[in-house]
């Protein structure tokens, strides 16, 4: 009975944490609109009747949720199609200029920027490297994954070369330290950040490949 109910959660536990992530994002991304959905159709008249277990009303609101996901799709498809024309992007860079000029809106905007721009475009090697960091003493270590170099004013504070670290948290690697260390004091590791992810979120249980990770022959840094 106990391996039955163990291999039973094994194949829901997944699927159960995959319905609640996918489940936020949909609440995410429609409630800001589904209020002015839900009473267009319902003036419209065009849902009197619910569906199997379904009332009308939740019927209504499920359909908008459908639209406005259908609907932010074509939209985020024609923003990146109309960014190609030259008079568009015109526009784009002028509304850009008069949102870094808005107080408070621009401290906003500029850092939501700036880490998109860090993440998708600048650089294609950040959160590349997973390394050994010593945290939270010098006798312990911690996965984590490289940023960059850390801020040049931090290192000429300390008089040698640091390194931006997030050292993700278990089981939840959504949250985290930012730390910097002393390139010396990290050791790099012929793993995938992906697979340092795994590691973090089962709370070390399953392990990077086969074998335990072992220190890389060279740094890719």
């Amino acid at each position: 009975m106990k391996k039955h109910f163990i291999t039973g959660l094994v194949i829901l536990l997944p699927l159960t944490v995959t319905v609640l992530v996918l489940g936020f994002l949909i609440r995410f991304l429609t409630q800001p609109f589904v209020g002015l959905v839900s009473n267009f159709l319902a003036q419209l008249d065009v849902v009197n009747k619910g569906l199997l277990f379904l009332s009308p009303e939740q019927l209504i609101n499920y359909v908008s949720q459908l639209l406005i996901l259908f609907t932010l799709f074509l939209v985020t498809v024609f923003l990146g199609m109309v960014t190609r024309w030259f008079f568009i992007n015109a526009l784009f860079r002028l509304g850009d200029k008069i949102l870094h000029r808005i107080p408070i809106v621009n401290t906003v905007y500029k850092t939501t920027q700036e880490i998109i721009k860090t993440l998708f475009v600048s650089d294609k090697n950040t959160f590349k490297q997973v390394v050994l960091a010593p945290f939270p003493g010098p006798q312990s270590y911690m996965l984590g994954l490289i940023s960059r170099e850390a801020p040049p004013q931090c290192s000429k504070a300390m008089n040698e070369e640091l390194i931006s670290v997030l050292i993700p948290t278990t089981p939840n690697p959504t949250t985290g330290f930012l730390v910097m260390f002393p390139k010396k004091d990290l050791v790099y590791l012929d793993i995938k950040p992906e697979d340092a992810i795994k590691c973090i979120v089962s709370c070390g249980v399953i392990h990077p490949g086969n074998q335990p990770p072992t220190p890389a022959a060279k740094e890719t840094f």
